[in-house]
């Protein structure tokens, strides 16, 4: 399993539901990467995306803590385990953690590969932070990529590998 995500230089992702950033080069990394995989995302994260609907051509599933939450295209769990559970028979490389900060929180230290995308920039009032896995032990940086300039922002590609799976 893998978790993807976009942070500032304080490893925040998210301010009152929302992204930081809306980046081209990510997005587009960021569908190259988990398109006909599965993802795990959590229901505010769902909401975020066009009109609400599940991510196109992945298998999403959904975790919320309300029993009454249905959305067409999503798998509905009350949990991140029975989200695992359902997830059980896929490939692990395939198997994508893509937020929110509750759902990176319980599902981080299962992942074998985290791949980050870091902007060179503090966003202001941030409320949602993904762990700093610089500071993590056993997450190593297994690649970075020349910065990217673009929206008049810069950032890298950074993928760590965790060594504790």
């Amino acid at each position: 399993m893998n978790a993807i995500v976009i942070v500032d230089k304080n490893w925040a992702i998210g301010r009152e539901g929302g992204l930081l950033f809306s980046l081209p080069g990510d997005m587009k990394r960021f569908r190259a990467l988990t398109l006909d995989g599965t993802v795990i995302l959590g229901r505010k994260t769902l909401d975020t995306f066009p009109g609400g609907r599940p991510l196109p051509r992945r298998r999403n599933l959904v975790v919320t803590r309300n029993p009454e939450f249905a959305r067409e295209g999503a798998e509905v769990f009350p949990s991140t385990q029975a989200a695992l559970e359902a997830a059980a028979g896929e490939d692990g490389d395939k198997l994508w953690v893509i937020g929110g900060g509750s759902i990176y929180t319980a599902l981080l230290r299962q992942c074998k590969r985290a791949y980050v995308t870091k902007v060179d920039a503090a966003a202001p009032d941030a409320d949602t932070f993904f762990p700093n896995l610089d500071k993590l032990p056993g997450w190593e940086v297994a690649s970075v990529s020349e910065p990217v300039e673009e929206n008049d922002l810069t950032y890298r590609f950074v993928d760590y590998i965790n060594t504790a799976v």
